[in-house]
């Protein structure tokens, strides 16, 4: 039986100098093995690898003490020893482990406000995990700001780890939830030249209030804290306060621990002023076009914000002209004697780029011609960073993905950049039936039976119909936006419908046909022929003559040229952008009515920050032609959600004895918004309005007497469709009218 030798006694005799030994080296015994024991899971050849001294070399003690450091640093194992023994004329060391435990199950002790599987959503350790320590420890910090970020700031959890066996153990985490705290106030020290309002106003951590539910906001976060010290840094870099210093918040919790104090103490520092602006450029021609581009100025107060807003604008200038890779570096040099900063902005323009290959991934049943055609850029052009932007706003106002990228790869030796257009296709087709509200139509059921993107061309088809308690409409349309895969659109639609009026009843079958063509990125035209056999009829016997008369069955025959032009960065969405069009209806091609009828529609869009202010105005003029009468529903009706919120239909314009719309020959409608972010996640959105607007008669003075309302709502686009509901309140409410009105419209467009 061989005898085993402690690797201590081994470092004894082999490094204890003898006088008859000229040198340690050659005193040192050679390993001739090595073996490795108390391995269950972890393969052998894991530790070989990390173990420094091999098989034929002589025995060296720094060599072992780095071999243990390694193999604990693995984290496998809880304890690491070496033996050696005598081994064919040398020694065998063997390295004795012991693993660590794995985690056979994970248990919850005290949770009650969230289940089992809401807190393991937050782990990454799992059963059959090692039991590491510090892997425990994470996963405990894990559920720690879990529990922060849902207000619960004492909460307290604790890691049991109990062995069940020499090999496995279980992991208990003992949860003390305590009650949600609270921030009763944010407290700012130390500001002198910035105040409370504007600082708090950058902050996204905010004090309790009666709305937080709604807005997750009144609980303390880390993470979000974190942010909001970076938040209020950049607040005073923006108003020129270069040495701002902004302290790690100081918390104190309130007696009943239900509430907290945050403090944030900021010592300000002086105010910086710009002294001078140079540019680096390559091409001084450029410099001049530069400093226009800059919103900064010699003698303003320095400010960060607006010096990014220049870099950002100088880079896109490069970019647009085909040098992709621009970059530019500013230089901020400060002078402390005189509160002054020199900036130097360096630009590197780099080199021209060319578009290099257009691949499209991830379109399984979009055709590539239909995303192709939308691409403002095309393989062999200069490349524009504008222009890649507007292929982007077009493939995505498709509606046919939920998600677009277009990522540019530079091909540095060859200047060129291909770009991925990566897509994932969401249902473009569905049936749905169903019903909606609207306080116009009230309940309506529907059913609608659509395909957006039919075979995969972009071709549009719908069949729909609408049963309500005030109408009834039916509709077969087909739209082609590349007719004959031109530029082209080719539109066709049949429809009945049917609405009961206060004073009558009106029946309608038609249809229409219609060609459009697009000029350029914005602009497009279009041509539309429609023919409407119409009928009037259950007039009440009190109403008015000029209901009175139009009561009967009349056909029009109608044409319609329209021109339009779209900026609009989203369709369904925008932020920014315009839409503006102008059509002239004139009918009269046949048929009994005789009429022209006109409307100019101006919507804008402008980004203030994540939220959007959007202004509409619209004008229209009607008249009969050839001694002919405007037929009534061709008449302007001003009143309720999609013209003046408030105000009931028609209640905006003439009305006979009686008191009923009638409509007017002219109108003049003006709607501004403020459009902004509730819940970002599900897509809520607030808005506050003032409207603006009348329909006249012949005989009125167009521009007078104007309706007020103004009132405040909120859009969803859930899952179920759009939903929108606004609260209109009139400013000047005249006789029978109600000081204002809910509107709703669940299931149609907004």
């Amino acid at each position: 039986m061989k005898k085993k030798i402690p690797i201590f006694l081994v470092f004894l005799i082999v490094f204890i100098p003898l006088s008859y030994r000229p040198s340690v080296a050659e005193t040192s015994p050679v390993v001739t093995a090595i073996e490795i024991r108390g391995l269950k899971r972890i393969e052998e050849g894991a530790i070989l690898k990390r173990i420094k001294q091999k098989i034929g070399q002589p025995l060296s003690r720094q060599k072992i003490s780095e071999d243990i450091k390694n193999i604990y640093g693995m984290g496998y194992f809880e304890d690491v020893k070496v033996e050696a023994e005598p081994y064919e004329g040398g020694l065998k060391l063997i390295y004795i482990v012991k693993e660590k435990p794995t985690i056979s199950r994970i248990y919850f002790s005290g949770n009650h406000k969230f289940d089992d599987t809401k807190l393991n959503e937050q782990l990454t350790i799992t059963p059959g995990a090692i039991a590491d320590v510090t892997l425990i420890q994470r996963n405990v910090s894990a559920l720690k700001s879990f529990y922060e970020s849902e207000g619960y700031w004492t909460a307290r959890v604790v890691p049991i780890v109990k062995e069940v066996s020499d090999s496995e153990v279980t992991l208990t985490f003992l949860i003390e939830e305590g009650s949600k705290v609270r921030i009763k106030e944010i407290e700012i020290l130390g500001n002198s030249r910035i105040s409370d309002g504007k600082i708090k106003g950058v902050m996204e951590t905010k004090s309790w209030w009666i709305f937080s539910f709604i807005t997750s906001s009144g609980y303390y976060k880390k993470s979000v804290m974190k942010q909001d010290i970076e938040r209020i840094k950049n607040l005073y870099y923006d108003n020129g306060y270069l040495n701002v210093v902004v302290s790690d918040p100081e918390i104190t919790l309130t007696p009943d621990r239900r509430k907290m104090i945050i403090r944030i103490r900021i010592s300000e520092g002086p105010q910086y002023r710009i002294s001078e602006i140079k540019f680096r450029a390559h091409r001084p021609s450029d410099v001049a076009r530069l400093k226009d581009l800059l919103p900064l100025k010699k003698g303003d107060i320095f400010s960060k914000k607006l010096l990014q807003e220049g870099i950002r604008k100088i880079t896109q200038f490069y970019s647009e002209m085909g040098y992709a890779l621009a970059s530019v570096e500013p230089e901020i040099i400060p002078d402390e004697a005189t509160k002054t900063v020199k900036i130097v902005m360096n630009i590197n323009e780099g080199d021209l780029y060319r578009v290099g290959r257009i691949e499209i991934i991830g379109n399984t049943k979009t055709q590539d011609k239909v995303i192709r055609r939308e691409m403002r850029l095309d393989e062999g052009d200069i490349f524009n960073s504008k222009l890649l932007q507007r292929s982007y706003e077009r493939i995505n106002n498709l509606n046919f993905f939920e998600k677009v990228e277009l990522v540019p790869k530079p091909r540095v030796k060859e200047k060129k950049l291909d770009i991925d257009i990566k897509v994932k296709e969401k249902a473009t087709g569905f049936l749905s039936v169903g019903g909606g509200y609207s306080s116009i139509d009230k309940f309506v059921a529907m059913i609608d039976v659509t395909q957006a993107n039919l075979f995969g061309t972009g071709r549009y088809l719908k069949v729909r119909g609408e049963f309500g308690g005030r109408s009834t409409f039916y509709e077969v349309s087909y739209r082609d936006p590349w007719f004959m895969d031109k530029p082209l659109s080719f539109s066709l639609s049949l429809y009945r419908t049917q609405r009961d009026y206060i004073a009558y009843d009106r029946k309608a079958t038609g249809g229409t046909v219609g060609f459009g063509k697009r000029f350029g990125d914005f602009w497009s035209t279009s041509l539309t022929y429609k023919y409407e056999n119409v009928t009037i009829s259950n007039i009440d016997q009190d109403a008015s003559n000029i209901i009175k008369d139009q009561e009967g069955t009349n056909t029009t025959s109608s044409i319609t040229p329209a021109i339009s032009r779209d900026s609009r960065d989203n369709y369904l969405d925008p932020h920014r952008g315009s839409r503006n069009s102008l059509f002239i209806t004139y009918a009269g091609l046949g048929g009994d009515n005789y009429f022209i009828k006109g409307l100019i529609d101006s919507s804008w869009f402008f980004p203030i920050g994540e939220t959007t202010f959007a202004a509409r105005g619209r004008i229209g003029y009607a008249t009969g032609l050839f001694n002919h009468k405007l037929p009534l529903y061709e008449r302007f009706y001003v009143g309720g959600l999609y013209t003046i919120r408030g105000l009931g239909f028609g209640d905006g314009g003439p009305k006979d004895d009686n008191g009923d719309p009638i409509g007017g020959t002219k109108e003049l409608i003006v709607n501004l918004e403020y459009i902004f972010p509730l819940i970002t996640d599900v897509k809520l959105k607030g808005v506050v309005f003032f409207d603006a607007g009348r329909a006249y008669d012949t005989s009125e003075t167009f521009g007078r007497d104007l309706r007020y309302t103004t009132g405040a709502g909120v859009r969803w686009m859930s899952p179920f469709g759009p939903i929108r509901i606004e609260y209109g309140y009139n400013l000047d409410r005249r006789e029978d009218e109600n000081q204002g009105r809910i509107e709703f419209s669940f299931g149609g467009a907004f």
